[in-house]
This record gives C-alpha cells, structure tokens and sequence, in this order.
C-alpha cells in the first residue's frame, strides 16, 4: 500500500499514564463523503492521494500509516459544575501529527473510531450526522477568522450505528493545534501525580508557549498565557452570535482553539440569554454566560498548577490571581473593538460600548436577527434612504432601531471616512453567512436519508467565504422561517 502520509507523535514522549495505545476500529465499507483539499495542502499532504483508496482507508481507520502511533488521551473534566474523574477520548484515536506549512505540529485525531479503553459503555462510533455538522460548523468558523480545530475530511463508514434509531456510521478526521484539554491537567492533579501535571505544563510549553520556556515563573506564566488565549477566543465567539453549548473543562482547549462541535450553535434572533443545547437545561452555558464560565474553567486550570508555582499555597494563590484577574478586562476589550469594527467606528471613543449595547438590548426585545442585522447596517448612509428598510424589516418596530439609527449617526459623523470605506471595513467583519441551524439540519438529512450531498456543497461554498454576497446562494444568508426553526441541539455521542 502507498502510504498517503507520513506521521510522528510527540505524546510518546509524556508519561505512559497519559494515553492508551489503541488502534482504530476497521469499518466495512467506507466511503470518502468530503475531502477538505485546502486544508490538505496547507498540511503538507497530497489531496489525490488521500482521495484515492488508500487515503480513504487511513481517514476511515482501516490502515496505520507509517510513523502513526495511535492512541486515545485521558482526561478528566467538570461537567456542568461537577467532577468527573475519567473521561479521555472514547471515540476518537489520535493517529499521530504533521507539520504544517507554516511549521507548526497539528494533530490527526479520527473521531467515531471506535472503542478505546476510556469509551466506558459507548461504542466508540459516530453517527453521520454529527461528523457532517462539526465539518460544515468548524469550517465556517474556520473561515469567519476565529480560533477552531479543523475537519480535514468526512468519512461513511457502511455500518449503522444505534442511537434513537439506527443511523449511517461517519468518522471525522480532525486537525488541531492539539488536543491537550484543562480537563487532561486535572485528570493527573487530581490524582495527586504532580510530576505527570509538570511533564504536561512542559509539553505544553514546548508545543504551544516556547516563549515562556526562560521565564522566571513559567507555570505561572503558562496560565497567564492561556487565559489570554481563552479571553480571545470567547470574545470572537460573542461577536459572530456562536454559542458553544458545553463548556466543561474536558472542552476546554489549553492551545486555545474552539474545541467539540456537539450541541453548539449561531443564533437566529438576538437574545443575551439564548441557549441551545438539550441537556443545558438551567443555561449555565448561554451565549451571555460564555465569559464567566470561560473564567470560571480557567480557575480550574490554575488549581492544578498552584503547586508547581510555590509550595506555600498563599503565594502560588496570589501569583495565579495576577494573571487570572485581567481576564474579564482583556476578554472585554476585545469585544468592544470588535463590536465598534462591526458598527464601521474607526475611532475609539467614549460612549462607543453602550452605543453597541443599546442596539443590542433594542434588538433583543425586537427579535432581529444577530447576523442580518450588522450585516445589512454596513449598507447604510449617513443619511436616511432605502437601504435603511432591509434593516428596519428585522425588527418588529421598526421605529425602535430608527431612534438608535439616529444617535449612531451623529456618531458616524464624528469621524471623517466616507460611506463607501466604511462600508468596505464593515462587510469585512460583519458576515452575510454563518452556518444557520436549519441549513445545517437540511444538509444532514438530505444526506443520511436521501444521499444528497449538494447541500453540503452548497453551504461550504458560502460558508468558506462567508463575507462574500454569492448572488446564486442568497437564500443560504435568510433566517428560519417559523416552521424551520431549530431550537435544540444535541451531542454526537
């Protein structure tokens, strides 16, 4: 067999506790549903060959390639506020890691591999279903610019798997930065196995912080530096409407990266409150509560470093507060830059915050929806004209959005650039496409009922260019109708 890919696993250099040496699960005839050739490519791989037979053997885990080791990753997590001891990967298995173009390591994890030792009573499978949503939604985020693991490509496997009805089998091949999680630190800390939690924090370092290699306090500083990454990450999810759904620590990535796409979702209409997935039935993961739970994990991640920065617990405390504390601020800011970019303010000035905010607050109590509503603001003028009414059209009083209108206005004239670059800067962070529930839904079925792949072409060819008009796919920008409405998501396990 040709080999489509050559691999290396850095994690056989961490303590053997670590991870569990598995081999993916042979699947009985599977079937390349979609290749992601740009990812490919930037990965240094071959797209024909990983297209052709043997490429698809490797993607469905019917084959190790040379330099693989494949195993599955313990971790432990808080899930919904409680301590689970064991999780680790119950349904994927990390083939091993490339070297991108840009020279940084990425992981090849196939999930829906089938059993691994941390599967407990699962089968380790994937149904088709969840393996398509996490390529359509992880893609667009890809796309809109924000942090986020990769689908390298999608695969059927020809075995059904058990769910609330018998359902086709998928594996995804995922790719990321890595997959060492908050959860991973606490599954050793809790343990009581400190030299396995620094041998992790090291790794980490090598891998993702190099440059806090020759600081003074480096474990300190590797909290420092990944609540930085965090504060980043969930203020880009605010700004594009995305709500996550399962913020336990085990999804927490400590390279920053959006990680587990289950129960996630975009709104529709704006509300601060929004929640989508079935089993968060208090909103503890809310698309307004994202920032303090993000806060909240990261505590959880200091705790298993506090005894790595001092053995005098008050002192590691308070070094882990220094740079815990700036989260909300740092996490803040960035929002409000980005919400003055989406409102075509070039300028920082004050009042700019509650200028965003009050439209907010006006377009939740109107029910506009979060993506048109700044999208097709970048069309208007500083003087009232036709253009204003596809806005006025999300709200259901209009007059509402016309008294804030007014005061952004009087604001827009404060600074000197015209209409037509401001328009220009405000297209290109205010997309006109995000992978809307009911088109994902659509997809999905059209698939696994009808083998219908052209859905899933038609929503990637918007969603990998999501600030493009794309005239032809208009109807893929629209809202839900009342009947299409999606108002809860589930987990792919």
């Amino acid at each position: 067999m040709a080999e489509p890919l050559t691999l290396e696993n850095s994690y056989l250099r961490l303590p053997e506790a670590c991870y569990a040496r598995v081999a993916p699960t042979e699947v009985s005839a599977p079937q390349l549903v979609r290749l992601n050739v740009e990812l490919a490519r930037h990965l240094g791989l071959d797209p024909e060959a990983l297209g052709a037979s043997d490429g698809v053997a490797v993607l469905a885990g019917n084959h190790v390639p040379e330099g693989a080791a494949p195993l599955a990753l313990a971790y432990a997590g808080h899930q919904f506020g409680n301590f689970v001891p064991q999780l680790g990967d119950g349904r994927a298995v990390l083939l091993g890691e490339v070297m991108d173009c840009d020279g940084v390591r990425r992981d090849i994890q196939l999930k829906g591999a089938g059993q691994t030792p941390f599967s407990r009573a699962g089968d380790g499978r994937a149904s088709l279903g969840p393996v398509i949503r996490e390529y359509l939604v992880s893609e667009g985020m890809a796309a809109l610019g924000v942090s986020t693991t990769r689908a390298l490509a999608m695969v059927s496997t020809g075995d059904p798997v058990l769910r609330q009805r018998m359902e086709p089998g998928g594996v995804i091949a995922r790719v990321a930065a890595s997959h060492v999680r908050v959860g991973t630190f606490e599954y050793f800390f809790r343990r009581g196995e400190l030299e396995t939690v620094r041998a992790l924090a090291d790794y980490v370092i090598e891998r993702h912080y190099p440059e806090l290699a020759e600081a003074g306090q480096p474990y300190k500083a590797l909290i420092g530096a990944v609540a930085d990454r965090t504060a980043d990450l969930i203020a880009d999810w605010l700004l594009v409407g995305f709500i996550h759904g399962v913020m336990n620590t085990d999804n927490i990535s400590v390279a920053g990266e959006t990680l587990d796409y289950g129960p996630c979702a975009f709104m529709d209409d704006y509300h601060p409150a929004t929640v989508f997935s079935s089993i968060d039935r208090h909103g503890r993961y809310a698309y307004d509560q994202q920032p303090r739970i993000g806060h909240w994990d990261l505590a959880r991640f200091a705790e298993t470093l506090l005894p790595l920065i001092s053995d005098d617990a008050d002192t590691a405390l308070a070094a882990a507060h220094e740079v815990l504390d700036p989260f909300e601020e740092r996490l803040n800011a960035r929002y409000h830059a980005g919400l003055r970019r989406k409102l075509g303010l070039a300028e920082e000035r004050e009042g700019d915050a509650d200028l965003a905010l009050d439209l907010l607050g006006r377009m939740a109590k109107q029910r506009a929806d979060f993506t048109l509503t700044f999208r097709r603001l970048a069309d208007l003028k500083r003087e009232p004209d036709g253009a204003d009414e596809a806005v006025r059209a999300l709200f259901e009083d209009p007059s509402d959005f016309d008294a804030w209108a007014r005061t952004w206005r009087e604001r827009l004239a404060a600074e000197e650039r015209d209409d037509a670059s401001r328009r220009v800067d405000m297209r290109s962070v205010n997309p006109a496409y995000i992978p809307r529930n009911h088109r994902v839904e659509q997809a999905i079925e059209a698939a696994m009922n009808e083998g219908d792949l052209r859905p899933i072409d038609d929503l990637l060819t918007v969603l990998t260019e999501p600030y493009a008009d794309h005239p032809d796919y208009a109807h893929l920008a629209e809202p839900p109708s009342p009947e299409e409405v999606v108002t809860q998501t589930f987990c792919g396990t």
